[in-house]
């Protein structure tokens, strides 16, 4: 009688399944009313008939995004395993997670969520063992869950630690301070900020901001007039001092950090997402100002330390992998520079110091290596890792004698070691408890050729076991842009689709930053259509290889990788079944225009100039829409967003509901209150994988076993 019973819910399912796609056939989109609007580049006349979507104040844009959540809500619903999906990664999501302890003094500041809470919480120790009690929970500074807080620094006197909080996702934060070891907050408030951190000097702190922008446009008006400040603690933030602005480079920003003996005061000059130029101030003496010690924004510079009188540097400036330099601030030319670390065929992305050492994080095949040095560039050995994967953290105060790190893989669990700087050992300080066996699983890297014969490198994890037939559900995602490594990480959603007898895919695309700055390049402005061939041969080489087949294989990608998704499904479209963009860059010619995106201009060009547009034309998602079979697409954004502003997304689904000949779905999922910054909270972060996860399933055919 039981199998009777489950032979004819599973019928029942599957004729649901079929039924619900037949009505693909039926769908019937809101109307998206369409203007007269065009702009004129160069002699090209190009039509903007959506351009009312721009305008986030809008009454008209407000109901025609409740048309189209009416319509996609309603086509999620009859999805008869959504509800199991989403109580399936529910579950996975529910353990202990643990961030990288900082100390302060006698104290230790760390993250943790015990497993649901929308945001991880901070908690403090007096020692390493001591009583946790509540430093920040940023589940209780708004009443939805919507904040986001990260730590920028503590005072040299260890008294104060200053904090930034963002906001449903937006980039804007507010800078408060608390005393460390208490629950006391600072009347201090500190507001247009982005991404500034608080250099500490005296009793108080520099900072960067913006000007008060208009009300009502600070969400997609152009970011401009960053200035750097100092603000003394106690006081308001009118009683500040402006220290440096350039009025005539409105779109340059700013970040600051001050040494850990609070000598040096430095300041990133930055007009783009790319390029740098320092500039130096000794505090140490009345007689000195700002300086700079590089211009230009041909290379990059991170300030790691300093070394007595010297900076230590990290720079791609003769190095393409990037090297650390020290630099005498009185004498800043490049004929007085020392090598301390020089470059290997290995990327060095990053520099951490603890302890009166130098740890070298560097990426072999999108993989992390660690090596310790002194501070004159002597090796002292290498940090054993547990497996392959990728390790955060080697950050920390010059008289530690331990400091911490975190790894994580596709297949392990983000743990958090503790590592004696002396002889190099490691243990492990926290390890989340997790209902899931790695062992199950295995990650593969696999190389393959693109296009024009350039050697990619991707992961590949799927289950032990898993029959290599060409009919596994997989999922295929990149970005390809802005120096940006996608190197292994943990994440329990992808469990969900993992142990369902599905394949997660992440290809190592040009443009981003795993081969260091050759490989960026080969990438970017010009030579962007690399990064798309590459991402079309990934799908290519899967299908090729019995991982996958078209009518399996999905596509997904976050901001620059949802532009990515967008103008490959325009290229390739009977290549996927599934396309679903996040946050994607989808208008080409008009991206510079909003909030942030200005910033974008030295990655991509602009339409501004002649051969930049001519580019930009060609592979805009947006612009290259034609009436054709295009795959289901779920377009994920906001209502609201001020770094990828939401109009990319709604006039992109508008003109793609306008062309789609197929029968499968063109849907956008338009969450409200969050943006695709920080801030989520962790609900909204599981139904959205969640309802990505069921509609990628169905439109695949497929009814996962829950």
């Amino acid at each position: 009688m039981y199998k009777k019973v489950v032979s004819v819910l599973i019928l029942c399912i599957i004729s649901f399944s079929i039924n619900a796609q037949s009505e693909k056939k039926k769908m019937t989109y809101p109307q998206s009313r369409k203007s007269n609007e065009t702009d004129n580049y160069f002699g090209t006349s190009i039509a903007d008939p959506y351009r009312w979507l721009e305008d986030d104040k809008s009454e008209e844009m407000a109901k025609w995004v409740e048309s189209q959540n009416q319509l996609t809500q309603g086509y999620l619903e009859k999805i008869p395993f959504r509800e199991a999906v989403n109580k399936r990664i529910t579950e996975m999501a529910n353990y202990p997670i643990f961030g990288i302890p900082v100390r302060v003094d006698d104290y230790y500041i760390y993250t943790k969520n015990d497993g649901l809470k929308n945001e991880n919480v901070y908690y403090y120790t007096n020692g390493i063992g001591g009583d946790e009690k509540v430093f920040i929970d940023p589940n209780k500074l708004t009443g939805d869950g919507t904040a986001a807080v990260s730590l920028l620094g503590s005072s040299r006197d260890k008294k104060y630690m200053a904090f930034s909080m963002n906001q449903a996702g937006s980039d804007w934060q507010t800078i408060r301070v608390k005393f460390v070891g208490t629950d006391s907050l600072l009347e201090d408030k500190l507001d247009w900020v982005k991404k500034s951190g608080a250099a500490w000097h005296n009793n108080g702190f520099y900072y960067c901001r913006y000007k008060k922008p208009e009300k009502g446009k600070d969400l997609p008006e152009k970011n401009e007039g960053s200035g750097v400040w100092y603000h003394e603690l106690g006081t308001t933030q009118d009683k500040d001092t402006l220290v440096f602005d350039d009025p005539k480079n409105p779109l340059r920003y700013y970040t600051v950090q001050t040494t850990e003996d609070e000598r040096y005061l430095i300041v990133s000059v930055m007009q783009g997402t790319y390029g740098v130029e320092l500039m130096c101030q000794d505090l140490s003496t009345h007689f000195t100002k700002l300086e700079y010690l590089t211009k230009g924004f041909e290379h990059n510079y991170t300030v790691v330390d300093n070394n007595d009188n010297r900076l230590l540097v990290l720079t791609d400036d003769g190095a393409s992998n990037n090297r650390l330099v020290s630099i005498d601030p009185l004498f800043s030319a490049k004929a007085y520079w020392k090598e301390i670390i020089p470059e290997t065929e290995h990327v060095l992305e990053k520099v951490g110091t603890a302890g009166n050492h130098l740890f070298g994080l560097y990426l072999e095949n999108a993989n992390s290596q660690v090596y310790q040095y002194d501070y004159e560039g002597k090796i002292l050995g290498r940090i054993e890792l547990p497996a392959l994967g990728t390790v955060t953290g080697f950050n920390g105060n010059r008289d530690d004698y331990d400091c911490f790190y975190a790894f994580t893989s596709f297949t392990y669990p983000t743990t958090i070691y503790k590592l004696s700087i002396a002889n190099r050992s490691s243990e492990v300080f926290r390890q989340p408890k997790i209902k899931f066996h790695p062992d199950d699983y295995i990650t593969e890297q696999a190389f393959y050729s693109s296009k024009d014969g350039a050697r990619i490198p991707m992961f590949v994890t799927y289950k032990k076991g898993l029959a290599m037939n060409g009919n596994n559900p997989t999922i295929l995602c990149g970005d390809g842009g802005f120096k940006v490594s996608q190197t292994p990480t943990f994440s329990s959603s992808r469990i969900a689709w993992l142990e369902q007898g599905g394949i997660y895919v992440v290809a190592n695309l040009r443009g981003g930053g795993e081969y260091g700055e050759a490989w960026h390049k080969a990438g970017m402005l010009m030579k962007k259509q690399n990064v798309f061939n590459d991402f079309i041969a990934a799908a290519q080489y899967l299908i090729a290889n019995n991982y996958t087949a078209p009518d399996k294989l999905a596509i997904t990608g976050n901001t620059n990788g949802g532009l990515l998704v967008g103008a490959v499904a325009n290229q390739y479209p009977q290549l996927f079944k599934v396309a679903i963009p996040q946050f994607g860059v989808m208008d080409m010619l008009r991206y510079q225009k909003f909030t942030i995106g200005s910033r974008w201009a030295v990655e991509y060009g602009t339409s501004e100039d002649l051969a930049s547009f001519n580019n930009l034309y060609k592979y805009s998602p947006l612009h290259n829409i034609k009436s054709q079979n295009y795959p289901a697409t779920l377009v994920i954004t906001t209502d609201h967003d001020d770094k990828v502003v939401p109009a990319h997304s709604f006039k992109y689904i508008a003109t793609l509901q306008e062309n789609q000949t197929g029968n499968d779905p063109v849907l956008i999922r338009i969450d409200v209150k969050t943006g695709s910054g920080s801030g989520k909270p962790l609900n909204k972060q599981i139904n959205e994988v969640a309802d990505m996860f069921s509609f990628a399933w169905f439109n695949m055919g497929i009814v996962p076993k829950y």
